[in-house]
């Protein structure tokens, strides 16, 4: 088996120490600097404000060093006393020093805690509600789709399952990389941080609870390991992996792949066949992305279809799914149709009905 060069699932050596962890998309997001600086400044204000009435109200206050109050000593009275500190060195005297106290000074030393303390308690609360959300996100997942390698072609099945109606919230991304999942969270996509060859991480993204997988790494020995985990861990579900060698597409069918893409294979056949007709060429790239223009989609037979000849068919039938089967519009066995039957048809991409999904 031929071993392309550099894989994106193996980047870095930094990237494999990586504990697997999941990573739900993030619906506030404010800059942690934001956050001290503002908290800073209300501090700020807070103890400026204190020292303003203390400075105000001096002839109120006693201290017990020289039994004047000037300005250094209200900065210094705010200041212990807004800390709790409280030495008792200066004190206010006077009733309206002390209703002063009791009325303003402090509500501002709790709101003057709450500030220093608010960092921690958000911490704290954003650590609880990060894992609620994570075990509620965990609870509720079932027949989702696991995409594995979120580089070009990762990147380019999201967009093509996304176009066909699939919720961002259907789709985990997982990859070694900690800068692309954190890109994968931008886009709104659940994100898992690991090498998915071992099955831990596998496990993270709830792949046994997966419809569809599709393994788009970039080695082809990594697709092959990935594919056995893969399998091992969900033996229903829909398998679709990428390869760059030919060669290498028998080795992903053995070890549990329902369809095979050669990458490299298809990328050429396209180009010759733009070659030899440019306008051909155009109309195959439009069929092969999703929401514009043509599409091929595959849809179950509806009751008026049935008993019908494939011509009969309102939609440009391409083929004829029967069973494990798979008939060509011109194959007499592809006519009549059945209602078990499933077909390829090329449509509209304004008339896409929801996304189809195989049968269970």
């Amino acid at each position: 088996m031929k071993l392309p060069g550099h894989d994106a699932m193996a980047r870095s050596a930094d990237d494999h120490l990586i504990t697997a962890r999941v990573k739900l998309p993030r619906r506030i997001v404010e800059k942690p600097l934001r956050q001290v600086a503002k908290r800073l400044l209300m501090a700020l204000f807070v103890l400026a404000l204190t020292v303003f009435i203390v400075v105000v109200d001096r002839a109120g206050y006693h201290d017990n060093a020289d039994e004047n109050v000037d300005f250094l000593d209200a900065v210094y009275y705010a200041t212990v006393t807004l800390s709790t500190t409280g030495y008792g060195d200066i004190v206010p005297y006077s009733d309206s020093a002390r209703l002063t106290n009791v009325l303003l000074v402090t509500p501002l030393r709790v709101l003057f805690l709450i500030i220093l303390v608010g960092t921690t308690l958000e911490v704290l609360t954003e650590r609880t509600r990060e894992e609620w959300r994570l075990n509620r996100w965990r609870s509720t997942l079932r027949d989702h789709t696991v995409v594995i390698g979120f580089g070009t072609k990762g990147r380019s099945a999201m967009q093509t399952l996304c176009a066909t109606g699939l919720k961002k919230e259907q789709i985990v991304i997982v990859d070694p990389s900690t800068k692309v999942i954190e890109a994968a969270n931008a886009d709104g996509f659940t994100g898992v941080v690991g090498d998915a060859t071992r099955s831990d991480v596998l496990l993270r993204a709830e792949l046994q609870r997966a419809r569809q997988i599709v393994i788009a790494t970039q080695r082809d020995d990594t697709a092959v390991l990935v594919t056995l985990t893969a399998r091992q861990l969900n033996r229903g579900a829909k398998i679709v992996a990428a390869v760059r060698e030919e060669e290498n597409a028998p080795l992903l069918r053995q070890s549990g792949a329902d369809a095979v893409i050669t990458s490299a294979s298809a990328a050429g056949r396209l180009l010759g066949l733009s070659v030899l007709s440019p306008s051909a060429g155009t109309v195959m790239e439009d069929l092969i992305q999703q929401g514009s223009g043509l599409d091929l989609i595959e849809r179950p037979v509806i009751k008026s279809e049935v008993g019908k000849n494939v011509r009969e068919v309102n939609d440009l039938v391409v083929s004829v799914l029967r069973g494990h089967r798979l008939l060509g519009y011109d194959d007499p066995a592809a006519s009549p149709l059945q209602l078990t039957d499933r077909l390829i048809t090329i449509v509209r991409a304004s008339s896409l009905p929801p996304l189809s999904t195989p049968p269970e």
